[in-house]
């Protein structure tokens, strides 16, 4: 193996020396392609956590960990003769070439310059010519996806044909009956399905209303869950102070801690 560092090829070693039958990792080894996948997903996620807290030193070392991901799925392809390394790379530079005319392509291409709605007519192309031309202007939105960001991309897809609310305020509009329409199913003591599909239909317009209002909703919440984490780390940082935890406390204690750690953080 190369004792030089820094390059793709010493990462595209040490991946094959981890899955090598002869001397490589145990663990390794026995993983496929479903087994690595939540984990190439929990990168991504730690790559966008980095950005979210501005720290690039760890942003470097998270988007090492994502690239590892890559090459790992790379290297399991290789090994069943499916494709390599070289291959991802090249199937990526011929896309990005491909879907950028007005920058790579001829001169009539690029003095057009870029054309809204272009990316999506060259994506469907590729894939008319692979056979694989969708029914539906929805199918190609992936199922992996996080619930919220699909929602997201349903309604943006929806959008582009004119399913969509004219005004934000429609929007707000349907989110009051959809939340009437929960109350009701709890009131009624509605069964788990009943309420499962409400609370489905109450997050969706929500998503809905993000996007109306140009919020991404997953940085949104994102942002509530380290409110709620910081806030509840004064509560629990106080009781400490008073020798207690926050299982010997009431709510009514909690609750009033709560509000002083809320009026800490607007004074700064």
């Amino acid at each position: 193996m190369s004792n030089e560092t820094g390059r793709i090829e010493t990462l595209l070693e040490i991946m094959a020396r981890l899955r090598d039958p002869d001397g490589g990792c145990p663990w390794d080894l026995e993983q496929d392609f479903a087994s690595i996948a939540p984990y190439t997903i929990e990168e991504a996620y730690e790559v966008a956590d980095a950005i979210e807290r501005g720290d690039m030193d760890d942003l470097k070392d998270e988007l090492g960990d994502l690239l590892l991901q890559v090459v790992f799925h790379a290297q399991m392809a290789k090994e069943e003769g499916r494709f390599g390394f070289p291959d991802v790379v090249r199937a990526i530079c011929e896309k990005m070439i491909r879907r950028h005319p007005h920058v790579f392509g001829d001169e009539e291409q690029r003095s057009a310059g870029a054309v809204k709605g272009r990316w999506e007519e060259i994506k469907a192309e590729e894939k008319a010519e692979k056979g694989k031309a969708p029914t539906s202007i929805l199918d190609d939105v992936p199922l992996a996806l996080p619930a919220l960001a699909r929602a997201i991309k349903l309604q943006n897809r929806a959008a582009r044909v004119g399913f969509d609310w004219p005004d934000t305020s429609l929007v707000i509009d349907k989110l009051n009956e959809e939340m009437l329409e929960l109350s009701a199913e709890v009131a009624k003591g509605g069964d788990a399905d009943r309420l499962e599909d409400e609370m489905g239909d109450l997050l969706f317009v929500y998503a809905n209303l993000a996007r109306h209002m140009k919020v991404d909703p997953e940085a949104a919440l994102r942002r509530a869950n380290a409110k709620f984490r910081r806030r509840f780390g004064r509560i629990e940082e106080k009781l400490a102070a008073d020798g207690r935890r926050p299982e010997d406390s009431t709510l009514e204690e909690m609750d009033a801690l709560w509000n002083e750690a809320k009026a800490e953080e607007r004074k700064r």
